[in-house]
């Protein structure tokens, strides 16, 4: 049975989510609010649905409404998440939240425990490994063709340079240091969390072109961040924001080494590479031969439609709310590794454990 849902916020992203809606089963978005009014009219009419102008007016209009998407932006991409998801748990509805998932990091705390208090589902858009490439390399790790970790080598940015820059113009970005790391190591961040696990310790050289410079912006847009797994790999995440053309593997690569494979992302939606360890290579010698499986395509796009999926499906099938795929708890993890980098960066390149995460409780109807 089809999920009933409202979305608060109708910008770009919004939008999206709508559109996404449309083309899915489990989905019936009954509702929109955006404190911008003809935002919310434009949408709402468009999928002949309501449209509201504050998140109470919604929820309590629509009694059979199930769940809310918040897809407000703000400051850094996130600083207007908090309250709306707090709000929308504070009714007992379950919530998908945009990335980052808060602002703050002591807010994101704060929304992860209610959402527990509350009993209520948690999900956060962490989509970049909800993929055809994902889930094959994920097969790799969980058949044990990757074994234990080494290393996990990641970088995620944006194709630009000094020719392609402008000053943002916006009030989310233009004067804000850490609206880089704020708005987008969620994702990157998120990849290396989903294929490695957890991360305890970071340190992070960080810092911006002259061109930035003389322009006066503020951005700490370049990020060498070295980071070591709790089950004893160590890995590195390279990321700028368009200060650069992009080099091997496009945009978005990831590349995880154990001690009986290697495989490698490229361009999150393209393909995956995989490189099994054999007896009796040379120390030095040409590379063999990988399994190649070529998705042909570049379509980023539908990642958010798999991951609304999944959140959906999730939902439908009751799953324990801390087995939710990308939910609360994970978008706090990764949350806390960005503000781990950012103390780093303060500290001049110190070395940071990020803030523990809550521990988990487990559901007592799956635990036996």
């Amino acid at each position: 049975m089809a999920l009933k849902i409202g979305i608060v916020g109708l910008n770009g992203i919004g939008k999206n989510h709508a559109a996404c809606y449309q083309e899915e089963e489990l989905a019936d978005l009954i509702a929109v609010c955006d404190v911008v009014k003809e935002r919310a009219d434009a949408v709402a009419e468009k999928y002949g649905i309501k449209a509201y102008y504050s998140l109470k007016d919604m929820i309590e209009n629509e009694p059979d409404l199930q769940i809310v998407d918040v897809t407000t932006g703000g400051i850094d991409n996130g600083s207007w998440h908090f309250e709306p998801a707090m709000e929308a748990i504070s009714y007992g509805k379950h919530v998908l939240v945009e990335k980052p998932i808060c602002h703050d990091v002591k807010e994101a705390r704060e929304l992860v425990a209610y959402a527990d208090k509350m009993n209520v589902y948690l999900g956060c858009n962490l989509n970049h490994y909800f993929t055809k490439p994902a889930e094959k390399a994920k097969q790799y790790v969980d058949n044990g063709e990757i074994g234990e970790l080494v290393y996990c080598l990641t970088k995620m940015g944006f194709n630009g340079g000094e020719l392609n820059y402008a000053l943002a113009k916006s009030p989310k970005i233009n004067g804000h240091p850490y609206f880089h790391m704020k708005a987008f190591l969620t994702h990157p961040f998120s990849v290396m969390r989903y294929f490695c696990g957890d991360i305890t310790h970071i340190q992070t050289f960080s810092d911006r072109p002259g061109f930035r410079r003389s322009a006066g912006d503020v951005m700490v847009s370049i990020n060498s961040i070295h980071v070591k797994f709790a089950n004893g790999g160590v890995g590195y995440l390279l990321s700028q924001r368009g200060d650069a053309a992009y080099g091997l593997g496009g945009w978005w690569s990831v590349e995880m080494a154990g001690t009986k494979g290697t495989f490698c992302i490229e361009n999150c939606v393209e393909k995956v590479s995989y490189w099994k360890a054999e007896k009796g290579i040379p120390a030095i010698s040409s590379q063999p031969t990988p399994e190649v499986t070529d998705y042909g395509t570049t379509d980023f796009g539908r990642t958010f439609n798999n991951r609304l999926h999944a959140f959906l499906e999730d939902i439908s099938n009751g799953v324990p709310r801390d087995q939710l795929r990308a939910n609360g708890r994970d978008a706090l993890a990764v949350l806390e590794y960005t503000f781990a980098v950012i103390e780093s960066y303060e500290r001049g390149g110190e070395l940071v454990r990020p803030h523990p995460l809550p521990a988990l409780k487990g559901n007592p109807l799956f635990m036996k």
